[in-house]
């Protein structure tokens, strides 16, 4: 598989990780403020897996989905950190401890797939720039 492919289905699962966590997280949250947040993280990775689809299809590649072990360790930790604490605060320090990861991830792609394509290294470019922003956006929540 080439580089554009590599990085876009690496692209496609981070934002695919990112909407179901989201998704479940929006389910138990009772902040309105908070609720806001969430939703508009939850339709930025949207856009991004969208977009990360789409270019895979338009290179003739096949689109790889999240690993179901990594869904349900993913699923299970964000249920079993938000069982006892379902406060913004709190729900708050685990989206930035997975954007964190996130981060790290992004970067490291970017460095292995420098020779992609400029347009599918922009999109890896926009998913980090948009788990930066996650972190600082989640820190006004923390107490």
């Amino acid at each position: 598989m080439n580089a554009n492919l590599q990085m876009l289905n690496y692209i496609h699962q981070n934002s695919q990780m990112g909407q179901e966590t989201l998704n479940q997280l929006i389910k138990i949250n009772k902040d309105p403020e908070f609720e806001t947040v969430l939703s508009i993280q939850y339709n930025e990775y949207k856009h991004i897996f969208d977009s990360s689809e789409q270019k895979i299809s338009t290179l003739g590649g096949d689109v790889k989905n999240a690993n179901p072990y990594k869904k349900v360790s993913s699923y299970l930790a964000s249920n079993l950190g938000t069982l006892i604490d379902k406060s913004p605060s709190h729900i708050s320090e685990m989206l930035i401890r997975g954007s964190t990861m996130g981060v790290i991830d992004i970067t490291k792609n970017l460095k292995e797939y420098q020779d992609a394509d400029p347009d599918v290294l922009a999109l890896g470019q926009q998913l980090l720039s948009f788990e930066q922003q996650n972190i600082e956006e989640c820190k006004r929540f923390l107490q």
